[in-house]
């Protein structure tokens, strides 16, 4: 190698490790750019939960930053008196709990079944569940409504979970079952080799190690079900709605109740977000393992 070939070499690791730093601190910049942009409605609806009714109708919430002192915690005083609100709440809580655990309870264990028994048709079985996850939750609506009007339970709570629950299982069972397939071999018939029953092996062996599918499953589920409005607006019981449902009936019935639906829809965006930021790296690693793979 000749002197010149050395510098040729240098000068271009040279300029490799500057382009290397350089593209990682605008891709930085990038990312945080998305982030903020992101966020921008979050943060707007915050400062107009924060503003009297005639701030809001007057000007844009960009105008608290000239008049910081006008910043109020009395829409939220209104909201906590709201009873709609507060009930609507209440209601969501009770659907979204349930529908999330029984999805998280039933798909790890119909995940299990899938990757690691052997029962006649499980393979045809496994394809049918695959099968459901490209139903559209619209083509139900109507049959299913005929049917929990049949067994008495349209518009009520236990409906709305339970129809969340069967059109969430297939995806909690797709995701987990493959999830669960990674798991060595070996360990598990170590573990019977031990004395360890199905039962034992799934929750001391196959719970602890797919803690992040499972994570990331309850996550999704969660988002779903609090977000959801559709499901809702036709099952749920009309007299005590879910938060997505009473927002929506306040912009109609009262329109100028801005300082209550500020609040209100702050709140109800701000739950679902926190628990994501809370468990994001579970979601991404459960994600990415059980579906990916």
């Amino acid at each position: 190698m000749t002197m010149n070939d050395g510098a040729v070499k240098a000068e271009q690791s040279l300029a490799g490790r500057i382009a290397a730093r350089a593209g990682g601190g605008a891709m930085r910049v990038f990312l945080i750019l998305v982030g903020l942009f992101w966020l921008m409605p979050t943060i707007g609806l915050l400062f107009s939960s924060l503003r009297d009714s005639q701030d809001i109708s007057a000007s844009g919430w960009w105008q608290v930053f000239t008049a910081p002192a006008r910043l109020t915690t009395e829409n939220y005083t209104r909201l906590l008196d709201n009873d709609t609100i507060t009930n609507s709440l209440l209601s969501t809580v009770l659907i979204t709990v349930p529908a999330t655990v029984l999805v998280v309870v039933i798909g790890s264990l119909a995940g299990y079944a899938f990757a690691w028994m052997d029962f006649p048709g499980r393979d045809w079985w496994f394809l049918v569940v695959v099968g459901l996850l490209v139903v559209p939750v619209q083509v139900a609506l109507v049959p299913v409504s005929k049917l929990f009007g049949a067994v008495g339970i349209f518009e009520t709570t236990f409906g709305v979970v339970i129809f969340h629950v069967a059109f969430g299982l297939p995806f909690a069972i797709f995701l987990l079952r493959n999830f669960f397939a990674e798991i060595p071999r070996e360990l598990l018939e170590a573990a019977r080799l031990d004395g360890a029953g199905e039962i034992r092996l799934f929750t001391r062996v196959v719970m602890p190690l797919g803690g992040p599918a499972i994570a990331s499953l309850g996550i999704f589920q969660f988002l779903w079900v609090w977000n959801d409005m559709l499901v809702a607006l036709i099952f749920a019981d009309s007299e005590n709605p879910p938060i997505t449902v009473a927002l929506q009936q306040q912009v109609r019935q009262f329109g100028n109740n801005i300082d209550v639906l500020a609040p209100g829809a702050f709140v109800s965006m701000v739950i679902p977000l926190v628990v994501f930021f809370a468990f994001q790296r579970q979601f991404v690693t459960g994600v990415m393992a059980g579906a990916v793979k």
